[in-house]
C-alpha cells in the first residue's frame, strides 16, 4: 500500500498528486526504482560496497543515491542514541527517505547495521513488490574485529560502548536476502559485479 493510499490521522492532511509521477520519472532515467540495503555487522564492508556500486552504476549511467549509516546521523537522525528504540526509529527515517527517493526514480542504496529483521522488513513493506533488495554482507564476526576501521569493537571489549552489535546486542542475519555478499572470499570488484547481474536480472537496469 503506497502512502497515498494511506488515511493520514488527521483529516486536514491530504496527500496530493502530481501529474509528474514515479513512472514518468523512472522513463526519464532509463531505469526502474529500487532501494538495496546493505546489512551486516560493524566492519563487515557495507559502506564500501554501496560506494564501489555507487561508482559503478554512475559509470553505466544510472541515477542513483547512496545513504549511508554515519552519514544519517550526522543530520535526519543526529537526535537519536543507540538503544533498541532509537535504533528502529533511525531504520524508519531512512526508510521513508529512501521511499521518497526511490519515487523519484533513483536506485537507492543504503547501508546500515539494522541488525533486526523486523526492522528490514518494515522497510521492505514500504516499497512495492519487487523493489526491495536486502543485500547481506556476510563476513565474519572475527574478520570484521580485525578490521575494526573505527576501533569499535576493542571500545565494545573493554565496556567502553553498551548495546555493541556482534558482541554485546544481537544480530539477526537475513534468512532470504535477494542478494549474498562473502567479503572475505570475494573482491570489492567481484562483488559489485554480482549486485550489477542482480539488478539486470531484475529488471532494474538494462
Amino acid at each position: 500500500m503506497s502512502a497515498a493510499d494511506t488515511p493520514h490521522p488527521d483529516e486536514n492532511v491530504v496527500w496530493h498528486k502530481h501529474a509528474v509521477d514515479k513512472q514518468f520519472r523512472s522513463e526519464q532515467k532509463k531505469q526502474k526504482p529500487a532501494l538495496l540495503w546493505f546489512t551486516g555487522l560493524s566492519g563487515s564492508g557495507k559502506s564500501t560496497v554501496a560506494g564501489a556500486l555507487e561508482n559503478k552504476l554512475a559509470e553505466l549511467g544510472h541515477h542513483t543515491y547512496l545513504l549511508d549509516g554515519d552519514n544519517v546521523r550526522h543530520g535526519l537522525c543526529r537526535d537519536l542514541g543507540f538503544s533498541d528504540q532509537d535504533r528502529r526509529e533511525n531504520i524508519r527515517r531512512v526508510g521513508e527517505v529512501a521511499k521518497l527517493m526511490s519515487d523519484a526514480g533513483l536506485i537507492v542504496l543504503s547501508a546500515f547495521i539494522s541488525p533486526f529483521r523486523d526492522e528490514r522488513q518494515l522497510v521492505r513493506e514500504l516499497l512495492p513488490d519487487g523493489e526491495f533488495f536486502e543485500v547481506y554482507v556476510d563476513t565474519p564476526l572475527e574478520v570484521c574485529e580485525s578490521r575494526d576501521p573505527k576501533g569499535l569493537y576493542k571500545k565494545a571489549r573493554a565496556g567502553e560502548i553498551k548495546a555493541f552489535t556482534g558482541i554485546s546486542s544481537a544480530y539477526e542475519a537475513p534468512e532470504q536476502p535477494e542478494i549474498h555478499l562473502y567479503t572475505d572470499q570475494h573482491s570489492v570488484d567481484a562483488l559489485v559485479d554480482q549486485c550489477v547481474e542482480q539488478l539486470r536480472k531484475a529488471g532494474v537496469i538494462g
